[in-house]
C-alpha cells in the first residue's frame, strides 16, 4: 500500500475518532454534572437539617437551577429551591417551601431567600390557645380565621364566634377581630347599640402570637394570609444569615 493510500485512510478514520472522543467527553461532563448535583443537594439538605435542628430522617427536597458545575467553580448557586410536605417548627407542623438566590458555597452573604409555611386549622388552633380568645374550634375560609367557643352569660353557656383577619407585625402573628357573634347576635367593632357591646369589647382587641423564639433570629415573618382552608405564613431571611452564626440561633420574643 502506498503512502498516499495510507494517508487517505488515516484522514478517513480521523473524523470517527474525533467523534468518539467528543462523545466520551460529553458523557464524562454529564456524569460529572449528575454527581455534582447529587452532592450539592445532599450537602444543602444536611446543613438545613443541622441549622434548624430537624430530625436526621426529615423529608426535604432540594433542587438547583441551571448547570451546577460552573456554579461550583464560581462559588455561588444561582437559585436553590427547598420543599417539605411536613416540617415541625416548635408546636406547629406544616408544609414548607423556600426559594433562595445567590447562595454562597465557600462563605459570603446570601443573595435573597424567602419561604412559606402552610398550616391547617388544627395547627392554628394550638397556637391560639395562648391568646385571650375562648377557642374550642378554629376554621379557615374566605380569607379569614374563625374561632369558636362559648361565653357565660347570666350563668348560662352561650355559643361565641370571632371572625379575624390575619396579618403580621414586628415578626408576630396578628389576628384582628372583624366581628363577634354571641348566640344569634353579631357585632362589629363600631357597634355600640347591643347590650352585649360592653361585655364583648375586649374580644375586639388584636390577638398577637410571637413565634420568633421558634425560628432562627435571621428569619422574619412578613405576611399572613388565608389561602382556601390553609393559613400561609410568608418569611424572609437576612442576607447575613450565612455569615453571622448569631442569626442562625433561635430568636427571641422579648
Amino acid at each position: 500500500m502506498s503512502a498516499a493510500e495510507l494517508s487517505r485512510r488515516r484522514r478517513t478514520r480521523w473524523p470517527w475518532v474525533l467523534g468518539i472522543v467528543l462523545v466520551v467527553l460529553a458523557a464524562l461532563v454529564v456524569a460529572g454534572e449528575l454527581v455534582a448535583r447529587a452532592v450539592v443537594a445532599q450537602q444543602v439538605r444536611a446543613q438545613v437539617i443541622s441549622a434548624l435542628k430537624l430530625p436526621s430522617d426529615q423529608q426535604l427536597d432540594v433542587a438547583v437551577d441551571g448547570i451546577v458545575l460552573p456554579q461550583l467553580v464560581a462559588g455561588r448557586l444561582d437559585a436553590l429551591h427547598l420543599s417539605s410536605r411536613k416540617v415541625e417548627i416548635g408546636p406547629v407542623v406544616g408544609a414548607v417551601s423556600v426559594d433562595a438566590t445567590g447562595v454562597p458555597i465557600r462563605g459570603g452573604r446570601l443573595g435573597e431567600a424567602s419561604g412559606t409555611v402552610r398550616i391547617d386549622a388544627a395547627q392554628l388552633q394550638g397556637l391560639l390557645k395562648i391568646t385571650s380568645l375562648p377557642v374550642e374550634k378554629v376554621s379557615l375560609g374566605e380569607g379569614t380565621v374563625k374561632a369558636e367557643g362559648s361565653a357565660t352569660v347570666l350563668g348560662n353557656a352561650v355559643p361565641l364566634a370571632v371572625t379575624l383577619a390575619p396579618g403580621a407585625e414586628d415578626g408576630r402573628l396578628v389576628l384582628t377581630p372583624r366581628s363577634v357573634s354571641i348566640g344569634t347576635v353579631t357585632l362589629d367593632p363600631s357597634d355600640d347599640s347591643s347590650p352585649f357591646a360592653a361585655a364583648l369589647r375586649p374580644l375586639f382587641s388584636p390577638q398577637r402570637v410571637c413565634i420568633a423564639d421558634r425560628l432562627p433570629a435571621g428569619v422574619h415573618l412578613q405576611r399572613l394570609t388565608v389561602e382556601g382552608e390553609v393559613l400561609a405564613a410568608d418569611f424572609s431571611a437576612d442576607s447575613a444569615i450565612t455569615e453571622d452564626a448569631r442569626l442562625r440561633e433561635p430568636g427571641s420574643c422579648s
